[in-house]
């Protein structure tokens, strides 16, 4: 059997489904089935039972995957090892970024990485929550910056701070909501939101809190954006503490209860659980801890 074939298997054992896997692994799917079929007939095993909605592990399959597994970290371990005793590091990184640049501290981050480690290229690239973490799942990033909570066990989290989240008021609901309770503020309209933004789950999570339902008026995926729509008073939004308050200081929007937090999320630094060691990616994690020295180890 081979490296990869087993690294298709874990692949396919973890997403329960051929197309999610290849999609995954950046391979066919035809690819993937003849590498699962490959070895299921080296072991002498079926692996998976097919059904109509993916695939789910035998009872051979889910014994041999734990070894599969171990194969696989012991592999990587060994790979990363071996690029930690050469020459200093070099190489391209790709990391996802979503929000506001100066809220990441991107700039000392990346300007401490230059520092240390010269050879080093980044690439970053512009997005919504949802959509770095998938692409690191995909291993298309290296690693991104995340609002909320992971709920991926394939991938890992550097937390790095609790971002407070306020309720922001168009001028013309000011008066009617800025001391309203919960159900007042359930009645009003509120600005949608992409499900693959990470602030759609926070205020899903605020919502189911206070057991409101409210009225969504459009869907959309940028902060930047939201303070726009508040602004012209489509409707309530939350939004991250430091940015309400800043508009609220120009007059241009209402703050909740004169700007209460009203709901906590962490923000994080994400990277396949796969890059755990990684040379690379602890360059990585070393330089922010410093830029955030309260992050989590």
């Amino acid at each position: 059997m081979e490296i990869y074939q087993l690294r298709t298997f874990v692949a396919v054992a973890q997403q329960g489904h051929l197309t999610q896997a290849a999609e995954l692994l950046h391979l066919s799917q035809p690819a993937v089935t003849a590498q699962i079929k490959a070895l299921e007939e080296e072991l002498g095993m079926a692996l998976f039972e097919r059904f109509p909605g993916g695939v789910q592990l035998t009872e051979g399959g889910k014994a041999f995957l734990p070894d599969a597994e171990h194969i696989l970290a012991v592999s990587r371990d060994m790979l990363y090892r071996a690029k930690a005793m050469v020459a200093e590091p070099k190489g391209k990184v790709r990391i996802g970024t979503v929000g506001v640049a100066a809220r990441l501290r991107i700039g000392p981050w990346l300007a401490l990485l230059r520092q240390k480690c010269p050879l080093i290229t980044v690439q970053t690239t512009q997005g919504i929550s949802g959509a770095v973490l998938n692409d690191v799942r995909k291993k298309t990033l290296d690693g991104g910056f995340y609002f909320g909570r992971n709920p991926f066990q394939n991938v890992n989290s550097l937390p790095l701070s609790e971002l407070g989240f306020c309720v922001a008021l168009p001028l013309n609901l000011a008066e009617q909501l800025q001391q309203a309770d919960w159900k007042t503020l359930g009645k009003a309209p509120w600005l949608g939101l992409s499900q693959f933004m990470s602030l759609s789950g926070i205020t899903a999570e605020l919502w189911r809190t206070h057991n409101i339902a409210p009225k969504r008026v459009g869907e959309f995926d940028d902060e930047a954006t939201l303070a726009e729509l508040v602004k012209a008073g489509l409707g309530v939004s939350l939004l991250a503490e430091r940015t309400a308050r800043r508009f609220e200081a120009e007059g241009s929007i209402a703050l909740w209860r004169g700007g209460e937090v009203a709901i906590t999320a962490p923000l994080q630094f994400i990277y396949s659980a796969d890059r755990q060691s990684d040379p690379m990616l602890a360059l990585l994690l070393d330089s922010l801890r410093e830029i955030w020295p309260q992050a989590e180890a």
